[in-house]
């Protein structure tokens, strides 16, 4: 009762509370792009190239913001989907190729995620065996039994949690120096392995389930 009264009185406090609160399905859909398969493209791309690919962060990050606003826009104006406009545009014919791509490609990331969690568990000596199973009931469990709350909650402290890439990043010590540096002056290298890494990431930071899922959270 105290905390509520305290809310009632400060309304600083209050706003900040209910931007949170709208705010939260929106923390939930950004952080779908942290997953196993962003993890490894990053990681790679640190090992094989340092600092150099920084840069792509930045156009990386313009369109992403593009995207997803333009996405929600179309959510909150229409009323729908991205899928439904499509298909009123486009027709049933193109929206099925389209989605039948994009569930092809879901199940490749799909595959990605259950790797994600084998390798992450046999650090700790658990069979793949044992935790691929696992991970999947639990999924299979709060997708059909869960329900919202508890779902979004779970979620939440998922996305808490990935903080630590923060509190990592400062603990490896890098030449910060570098690091801007490399952010404002891009190198091009012409050749098959650099390029397709740079594909990677715009691949990884821009991808059309990301814009499906802001579509459908806004309206």
């Amino acid at each position: 009762m105290k905390l509520i009264n305290k809310l009632k009185e400060n309304p600083f406090l209050r706003n900040i509370i209910i931007f949170l609160a709208v705010l939260g399905p929106g923390i939930i859909t950004g952080s779908v792009d942290n997953d196993a398969g962003g993890i490894t493209t990053y990681s790679v791309a640190g090992a094989l190239y340092g600092y150099k690919l920084l840069w792509t962060l930045i156009p990386s990050f313009i369109v992403l913001a593009v995207v997803q606003e333009m996405n929600a826009r179309m959510g909150i104006v229409t009323g729908k989907g991205l899928a439904d406009l499509i298909r009123e545009n486009f027709g049933v014919k193109i929206t099925f190729f389209i989605f039948l791509g994009l569930v092809t490609a879901d199940i490749g990331n799909t595959a990605t995620e259950f790797a994600g969690v084998a390798g992450s568990m046999d650090v700790f000596n658990i069979s793949k065996y044992i935790s691929v199973p696992i991970a999947a009931i639990s999924v299979w469990l709060l997708v059909v039994k869960g329900d919202y709350k508890i779902s979004e909650r779970i979620f939440l402290f998922f996305s808490f949690c990935l903080l630590s890439y923060i509190v990592a990043a400062v603990l490896a010590k890098p030449g910060w120096h570098q690091v801007g540096k490399e952010f404002i002056t891009p190198k091009m290298e012409y050749n098959e392995g650099y390029l397709s890494m740079v594909l990677g990431i715009c691949r990884h930071n821009d991808r059309a389930l990301d814009a499906i899922l802001h579509a459908v959270g806004c309206y």
